[in-house]
């Protein structure tokens, strides 16, 4: 099913595939969410649901204003008008790592938990996303999918409730891409948080979302369901049906590069 709306509505979330509570409360709620620079609005009187476990992913072309909508539910920006309400355990990891260069691995992990929290909680985290070998290493020895795979630990000892990704795969190589779409995916399955991607690359989007909606014009302009058995795989001809709706929506013909 796909809604094709041009202001912003609130339209009920759809039932996520992954499993989730249905009478637990949205995990992200936002209403009338206006955000401007100058005097500009490049969010405006936007509204979005997300259930707890469903996996959101956010396309628009550049400067619609996907990134400052993530920071905003991250709260790191404040000078907003609306209603916005995000879990209190939450957690974001950017396109850039940032890591900090003079600490070893598992204390970049670490990094902002409050308490003295052991090394054991670290080696947990990078255990789950396959980098206990590199725990002490130094960040400039790690390679860029390694220190990708860092920053999502350092999300995942938070234990959050609603984890926001930002281009968390936009400079990395396609083959580790890949990789790094597919620890996602499993990391997901596995704790059950909701999700929300901000990404350019529509495969991505279709490869891992439940719910993809399409940014433009500061609000949700067009929102689809993702309903593809996992795992999935580009070769289904459905995979294309909506791959070619995605891009048409976003300006772009379905025979040229995604945005």
């Amino acid at each position: 099913m796909a809604t094709d709306v041009h202001r912003p509505v609130t339209t009920p979330a759809p039932t996520p595939r992954h499993p989730a509570d249905d009478a637990a409360p949205s995990a992200v709620r936002v209403d009338g969410l206006t955000r401007t620079f100058d005097g500009r609005p490049v969010i405006d009187d936007l509204q979005l649901n997300a259930k707890p476990g469903e996996f959101v992913a956010l396309l628009g072309r550049s400067g619609c204003g996907k990134s400052t909508l993530l920071r905003i539910l991250a709260g790191l920006d404040r000078d907003i008008e609306g209603t916005v309400l995000v879990p209190r355990r939450k957690a974001v990891a950017f396109q850039a790592p940032r890591l900090m260069p003079w600490k070893r691995v598992w204390r970049n992990v670490l990094l902002g938990l409050p308490g003295k929290p052991d090394r054991d909680v670290a080696e947990q985290a990078l255990t789950e996303v396959g980098l206990k070998h590199r725990t002490d290493a130094w960040p400039k020895t790690l390679s860029g999918g390694e220190a990708q795979r860092a920053s999502l630990a350092r999300a995942l000892v938070r234990e959050p409730d609603l984890l926001l990704l930002d281009e968390p795969f936009g400079a990395l190589d396609a083959l580790t891409r890949i990789k790094a779409q597919r620890l996602v995916d499993e990391l997901w399955q596995r704790r059950g948080c909701a999700v929300l991607l901000v990404t350019h690359d529509v495969e991505e989007a279709v490869l891992l979302a439940d719910r993809v909606l399409v940014m433009d014009g500061g609000v949700i302009a067009y929102e689809t369901e993702i309903d593809l058995e996992r795992p999935r795989g580009i070769s289904d001809p459905r995979f294309g049906e909506l791959r070619a709706e995605l891009l048409r929506r976003l300006g772009v013909d379905a025979d040229t590069p995604a945005p």
